[in-house]
């Protein structure tokens, strides 16, 4: 079938990859504008237009999917099919009847549950056992539309979004390219989601990805790492803002105060609303990261307490 792929971050290119190497043809990929990307900020190309760039691809970039430009080019492709993986933007009902087979969507998460633009932080930071990635047809609600397949993955105990995220890209990716050699041969009819499980999973903001140390641990050690690495989890030590990576587990130290810190030669604790947590790598603003035990001992005082 003839493909015009919509996605943006580096999570798509797997399935990018996947449709390159069947038997489908990718006319365009369509992706967000260029944009300031990176610790200096400067303009550059999504993840998608980079990897489309290298590989010959034509590359549509509309500030809308609502641009009448757009919608003028993407008819003159005539797509059978527009696969989707992570956008980032809705599509308008307009174009949904553009390509004959639809606009199908690759979601990291087993609908209903967990429906919107975070499903893997929200998955990993409420302790799901098991999550996946499901495709389905897009229509005009926010991930509502019938169901093809789905593929299933373990959450494991240490795993953070990225970690997550990153086995899904790949497990998602074969399972996009074999929705469409299903729907290609007529093989696959979609199916109406359950009205029972629906969760939203909004994008997460920085308040999100605060620390709450009167949590107990493991609600602790979940959101750290259902925001690593994006946006990353933070705390507050004075007024300046400290990132937290992925805590140490196997260790267990002495009762404290919630967000009291201690530190001895090779190990900061940290209080929460249960056991202490181990931290390990950590971020001052405006520096690379580092290992706690290295960031405490320039504290000029042994009583510091996180906020």
């Amino acid at each position: 079938m003839r493909c015009v792929f919509a996605g943006t971050p580096a999570v798509a290119i797997p399935s990018l990859e996947a449709l390159l190497a069947s038997r489908h043809e990718v006319v365009a990929v369509v992706t967000r504008p260029d944009a300031p990307r990176g610790r200096g900020r400067g303009v550059g190309r999504s993840e998608v237009a980079a990897y489309a760039d290298d590989h010959g691809l034509l590359v549509l970039t509309p500030p809308s999917p609502r641009d009448p430009e757009f919608e003028s080019r993407l008819r003159e492709l005539s797509p059978d099919v527009c696969p989707v993986v992570a956008y980032g933007a809705m599509i308008p009902e307009h174009l949904l009847a553009v390509p004959a087979h639809g606009w199908i969507n690759l979601h990291f998460s087993l609908l209903p549950a967990w429906r919107g633009a975070a499903p893997v932080q929200w998955s990993v930071l409420h302790g799901d056992d098991v999550t996946g990635a499901t495709t389905f047809r897009i229509g005009p609600g926010l991930d509502d539309g019938p169901v093809f397949g789905i593929v299933t993955e373990t959450v494991r105990e240490s795993d953070t979004s990225g970690d997550l995220l990153g086995r899904l890209s790949i497990a998602g990716a074969g399972l996009l390219v074999a929705t469409l050699d299903a729907i290609e041969g007529g093989e696959v009819e979609a199916v109406a989601q359950s009205a029972e499980g629906v969760c939203l999973a909004p994008k997460v903001s920085m308040d999100d990805a605060r620390i709450r140390w009167s949590d107990p641990l493991i609600g602790v050690d979940r959101r750290i790492r259902s925001m690593t690495p994006n946006p990353g989890a933070w705390t507050l030590i004075g007024d300046e803002r400290l990132r937290i990576g992925p805590l140490v587990h196997g260790q267990v130290g002495e009762t404290l105060p919630p967000g009291q810190v201690r530190a001895t030669k090779n190990a900061v604790w940290v209080g929460t609303g249960t056991q202490p947590a181990l931290l390990g790598q950590v971020q001052p603003a405006g520096k690379k990261s580092m290992d706690a035990a290295d960031w405490a001992r320039g504290l000029r005082s042994d009583s510091v307490t996180f906020e």
